[in-house]
């Protein structure tokens, strides 16, 4: 059983970041801790890919002890004959590594000036090492007759050497590359400019540029090609394309307005410009452009346009965490390329029995990638939506439609370089399925007096219609709330959708994931002070949901008395609530009246109520009301630090969730897998 996977790339470069990325993520949905090693960093260890390993997987080791010796110590080594000396610490600092590690991923060095060198010596490392190998190369301006050899070459060079191939990898290839046949499986990953792009900002960097007007989220947009401005206005614009780097004299004012404008014409998303020669710009000039509101990072170098044009194109991007999207369009292009399930059946990891944060956030993404489904997301124009979008598409998480004018979120999106090309866009105000929404609301609602003119009215907007889009199989699922209270996004469940035959209530809950185990809670959202009937429900539901998202139910129903300590009519209703779902679910582990403490530690447990199969080592945590959840939930969020997921919407008939105001992009992520996940199981 490999626990090692080791990635060899056959020259430098090549785009070992994403291959490496791709195998950790695969990793980590399998085991508790992943460990990430080079056997090569520059001076300090500060090598990028492991910086970004080190950080995304939270991997327990300071970045000093994931990498074998410094370039120059190898050199020297090396030039001396100590050879097998070299090898020896590599292989040492490895094993001191490893043994707190249940997996690792070794990203390979390039050590010498030709690629013999280098496969024998990553072949011999991954060897001592006892990992598989995958072998990469990179495609990049190759064609598919030359990108083939090269794939062979490296695949019989490295088992010449003695190495265990587990895959054979070419990174960044021109469409319908054909692939050697190999004794193991061959994959081709598209070049993805988003991932290979630099940023506004490392071209500031490289280029040692001045930032004079543009915010972290102009430095953020990727640059994916370079116009020189030299001429005038009219021949400039017919060059200007989405994601251009103006590159033009500072004086030139003119092709500096001129690009701000196309920006907010929306006829050029224009990435940025640099103005060279040292000349700054006519303070009119920069007035008028900020004036516009275009959003433009506006840069000033000394050198002259030719040299600028030169070194900006000799600059590498690598994902790291300061760019997320990098990121997300690596592990994506990894996911849609290649067979994970099959790698990782090659790689036979055994799984962890513990369910850690980390574990937990990756298999959602997993599990919905599995089983796509269809989602709406009625704040279509909002920028974290649009941000998190673009990654559940890279992903492959789910299919997406937005709504709002189909203009503006295009228009939006070019603005903030993201891209959601595989999204469609429904205007609720103008779609043809207005007049069917209107006529079935109308028809749902024709008891509390609705008409068609209120029907009409109440359907075109947002979350009424991406619900009816849910109710009449338009869609999967719907995720809200990024700019809606709570009651505006589900309400329109609860009068459309409504709850599954059998439950009285809806309800929620959190995952809480804390430092060492996800827990869920429940109901911390919707309902303010549920009867016994309704706190059972909430109990079924929340062991439904825990179940269904891999964590076994181990139910507590909290009260201020354990067991037969206490009295009172808050008492009564949990222990006549808990009487009911051992009634309707004789298997389920619950135990109520509880106090949280007794739920959640197992010496308090000892003590409160010995022999409890439930007391000390709870999972699923069920309040007795709205008052107490939601402080609890939010007092274990922010004393704690926990991450909470939710509230997830539970018990209605198709998936509807509600989004925090306040909700990140990867909230957003999460959520949106969530509900895909739960309208798979529907």
């Amino acid at each position: 059983m490999a626990r090692s996977v080791y990635v060899a790339g056959l020259g430098p470069g090549g785009g070992k970041s994403t291959i490496a990325l791709g195998l950790a993520e695969l990793l980590s949905r399998q085991v508790a801790g992943i460990g990430a090693f080079r056997p090569l960093a520059p001076a300090g260890g500060m090598d990028p890919i492991l910086v970004l390993l080190r950080e995304r997987y939270q991997i327990d080791a300071p970045t000093d002890d994931m990498y074998g010796v410094t370039h120059a110590e190898a050199t020297a080594l090396i030039a001396d004959g100590k050879r097998e000396e070299l090898i020896s610490l590599i292989v040492g600092r490895y094993r001191d590594l490893e043994r707190r590690h249940p997996a690792m991923v070794v990203v390979g060095s390039d050590i010498g000036d030709n690629g013999d060198t280098d496969v024998a010596f990553n072949a011999r490392l991954a060897t001592e090492f006892g990992s598989v190998v995958v072998a990469v190369v990179d495609g990049f301006g190759q064609d598919s007759a030359a990108i083939a050899a090269e794939l062979a070459s490296a695949y019989h060079g490295l088992t010449d050497h003695g190495a265990t191939v587990l895959a054979a990898i070419a990174n960044r290839v021109p469409p319908d590359t054909s692939l050697p046949e190999l004794p193991v499986p061959a994959y081709a990953i598209p070049e993805v400019p988003a991932v290979s792009a630099p940023t506004v900002a490392e071209v500031a960097e490289a280029l040692g540029a001045i930032r004079l007007a543009g915010d972290d989220a102009a430095l953020d947009r990727d640059v994916l090609d370079f116009v020189v401005g030299a001429a005038h206005v009219p021949i400039l614009t017919d060059h200007l394309t989405d994601g251009c780097l103006v590159i033009t004299p500072g004086d030139r004012t003119d092709l500096l307005v001129a690009a701000a404008a196309a920006r907010v014409a929306g006829t050029a998303a224009v990435a940025g410009v640099v103005l060279t020669l040292g000349e700054q710009p006519d303070p009119r000039a920069m007035r008028l452009v900020e004036g516009l509101h275009a959003g433009l990072a506006v840069l000033s170098v000394p050198e002259d346009s030719y040299a600028t044009v030169e070194a900006s194109s000799r600059i590498e991007s690598h994902p790291t965490m300061a760019s997320p999207r990098k990121v997300e369009a690596a592990i994506g292009a990894f996911e849609s390329s290649v067979d994970t399930e099959g790698l990782a059946a090659r790689l036979d990891v055994a799984r962890s029995a513990r369910v850690t944060p980390l574990m937990f956030e990756f298999d959602l993404i997993d599990r919905a990638r599995a089983d796509r489904r269809h989602l709406v997301l009625p704040e279509g124009g909002e920028e974290r939506i649009l941000r998190a979008a673009e990654i559940l598409l890279r992903r492959g998480v789910a299919d997406l439609t937005l709504l709002g004018n189909a203009d503006e979120i295009g228009r939006r999106a070019r603005d903030l370089g993201i891209d959601i090309g595989n999204a469609s866009t429904v205007d609720p105000a103008t779609s043809p399925w207005l007049d069917e929404f209107t006529e079935r609301y109308a028809q749902l609602r024709r008891h509390k007096g609705v008409t068609l003119d209120l029907a009409r009215d109440v359907v075109r907007d947002v979350n009424y219609f991406g619900t009816m889009m849910v109710h009449t199989g338009r869609a999967d699922g719907m995720v809200s709330g990024a700019t809606h209270t709570t009651a505006a996004t589900i309400r329109p469940a609860f009068e459309i959708v409504k709850t599954v035959p059998g439950v009285s209530v809806a309800s929620s809950v959190f995952f809480m994931l804390l430092a060492d185990r996800v827990l869920v809670y429940g109901d911390c959202a919707v309902n303010p002070d549920p009867d016994a009937h309704q706190l059972a429900d909430i109990a079924l539901s929340s062991a439904e949901t825990a179940a269904r998202f891999g964590i076994e139910p181990r139910v507590a129903m909290l009260s201020y008395s354990t067991g037969t300590s206490g009295a009172g009519a808050d008492v009564e209703k949990v222990a006549a609530a808990t009487a009911l779902v051992r009634e309707r679910a004789p298997g389920l582990l619950v135990e109520g009246p509880i106090q949280y403490d007794a739920a959640v530690d197992p010496t308090v447990a000892q003590t409160k109520l010995p022999g409890s199969a439930v007391a000390g080592r709870a999972t699923v945590f069920v309040f007795p009301d709205l008052n107490t959840g939601n402080n609890t939930y939010k007092a274990v969020q922010r004393s704690a630090g926990a991450v909470a997921v939710g509230p997830v919407m539970q018990a209605l008939r198709r998936p509807v969730n509600d989004l925090s105001r306040g909700a990140t992009v990867k909230d957003i992520v999460n959520t949106v897998a969530i509900t895909a996940i739960q309208a798979a199981a529907a």
